[in-house]
């Protein structure tokens, strides 16, 4: 992503905010996965957004004041030590020329700098990200650093900033765009190959080697979520993610993957014959979910409400699982379809985004529907990524094939 993004998302933000106020960000550390190893660090998305900078540890600082708008980044110090054991940092002017911020200062001078501010009385505000990275965090580093602040400076009000920049992140830039497009392009290229390599009697996590080797074979190192790979009664498990079973003849094999591209992610859904063959049963509850997802995908469009969408893909379920013997009432659909059709798609596959307010251009999620029967061992999810456009929307993976007709003469002619 060039700088010119973020010091875009930077104006737009401050735009939005109180006058006499600081805006305080944090990119967050990688937590310990054993004693002594940490895992992969991905920095905190919203910095991620405004600052441009994907270190860990680093603080974006903005002040507001009398309508002039200054921007400070803090970075770790380069460490001669450290170096030869896990690399350098980046040094003050690539950091310039990654972020487009022109202040950039060193992790210890932080506190300096802030307390220089603090003790104006001049500021009122300071603007904080306060939401949980997860359910079970008891606080972040915002949160710390609210209570800090307001116990050393106790005339500042202490605003949320999560909704404003996440009334930003909704809407996709052009740029945005074309990296979700990547990590959609890489995530059919990851299909293509499980598809071509599937054979009965091997096991869930066989087909997903075959995934990983195609992300890293184009440069991409994580997935966008933990990879579910259901084969049979396992396709039926909402968020399977064992994949350590065998996948047995006229088994179904539901995949729901990603690529994450620069930090931008694809999220699809397909479900296809181990054996290269639908069998008729397998062909009706297809049939049923494909219907629904392209009603759905017919639905998209700007000012729609998502909940309407939700009601349609209940509905066209409802009506096919009738067709099918599975219920007999609307009621009983949740028996075998109990999630919504989709949600946000974008730094995080699911995405911020109010799920209350109209679709807007610009916007990216998912559509993706399914029905679980595991009473009869088939669980079929079809999901693609839908932009909104100014009059209808756009299926950004329109090519990943979904037909039956498409998938069995796939891999009739591309069995290895």
């Amino acid at each position: 992503m060039n700088k010119e993004f973020f010091i875009k998302n930077r104006k737009n933000l401050s735009e939005k905010l109180e006058d006499n106020s600081i805006l305080v960000l944090f990119a967050g550390d990688a937590p310990y996965r054993s004693a002594d190893y940490k895992y992969s660090f991905v920095p905190n998305r919203n910095f991620y957004y405004i600052a441009g900078f994907p270190r860990e540890k680093a603080i974006f600082m903005l002040l507001k004041q009398d309508g002039q708008v200054s921007e400070s980044l803090f970075i770790e110090r380069q460490d001669p030590v450290m170096a030869r054991w896990i690399g350098e940092k980046l040094s003050i002017e690539e950091s310039k020329d990654l972020t487009g911020i022109e202040n950039i200062k060193y992790l210890d001078q932080f506190h300096e700098s802030f307390g220089r501010i603090g003790g104006d009385m001049i500021i009122e505000n300071i603007y904080l990200d306060l939401e949980r990275q997860e359910y079970n965090m008891a606080s972040s580093e915002g949160v710390n650093f609210a209570k800090e602040v307001l116990e050393r400076y106790p005339f500042f009000k202490v605003k949320n900033v999560f909704d404003y920049i996440a009334n930003l992140r909704v809407i996709k830039s052009e740029e945005e765009i074309e990296l979700i497009k990547k990590a959609i392009n890489i995530t059919k290229e990851g299909i293509y190959n499980m598809m071509s390599n599937a054979r009965v009697g091997m096991i869930e996590y066989e087909l997903e080697a075959c995934f990983d080797y195609t992300l890293r074979k184009n440069g991409v190192r994580n997935t966008a979520f933990n990879t579910i790979i259901g084969s049979g009664k396992n396709g039926t498990v909402l968020h399977y993610e064992e994949n350590n079973c065998e996948v047995k003849d006229e088994n179904l094999v539901l995949l729901d993957l990603g690529a994450q591209y620069e930090l931008y992610n694809g999220d699809i859904s397909r479900t296809f014959p181990i054996n290269g063959k639908f069998t008729e049963r397998q062909k009706a509850v297809y049939n049923v979910v494909l219907r629904a997802q392209k009603a759905i995908e017919a639905a998209v469009k700007p000012g729609v409400m998502w909940k309407d969408i939700n009601e349609l893909s209940k509905k066209e379920l409802a009506k096919g699982c009738k067709e099918l013997g599975l219920i007999k009432e609307d009621s009983e659909l949740s028996n075998y379809y109990f999630h919504s059709f989709g949600h946000f798609l974008g730094l995080d596959t699911h995405d911020v985004g109010q799920y209350n307010i109209p679709l807007q251009p610009g916007m990216v999620l998912t559509n993706e529907p399914g029905l679980y029967i595991s009473e009869e061992g088939i669980g079929i999810r079809i999901e693609d990524d839908l932009l909104v456009a100014e009059d209808g929307c756009i299926n950004l993976s329109k090519d990943i094939i979904k037909e039956i007709d498409e998938i069995e003469e796939f891999m009739a002619k591309n069995k290895r």
